[in-house]
């Protein structure tokens, strides 16, 4: 429940800064640098996508913890702190299905390039 958007989000500026920067290693002419293939900034940006995957579902399996406390008339979960996990797991959600939308059409794009 530590994950807010805000950290999301600069996560996400983290990984897209990570791949402007890699961008300019290209030449004009198409060539990828060999040096760059060899940096392990993609292992990082594999990592990166899987801590934020994990967040995810960590705040959606303590969303659902929350809600059956309440629905279970626990008293020391309040109605409010329920909706607001799970407000905080939809939330992130989206944001994780939308980064996941942009990579797949990212994907497209490259594929249908001409070789």
């Amino acid at each position: 429940m530590n994950i807010q958007a805000n950290n999301l989000y600069s996560e996400l500026q983290g990984m897209a800064s990570q791949v402007s920067s890699s961008a300019t290693s290209i030449r004009p002419n198409m060539e990828v640098n060999v040096q760059q293939v060899n940096n392990p900034s993609s292992a990082h940006f594999g990592e990166l996508l899987n801590k934020a995957i994990n967040n995810v579902n960590d705040l959606q399996s303590t969303a659902g913890e929350l809600k059956t406390a309440v629905e279970m008339g626990d008293r020391s979960v309040t109605l409010a702190e329920a909706v607001i996990a799970g407000n905080k797991a939809g939330i992130a959600f989206e944001a994780t299905v939308q980064v996941r939308n942009k990579l797949v059409e990212a994907y497209k794009q490259i594929m249908s390039m001409p070789v």
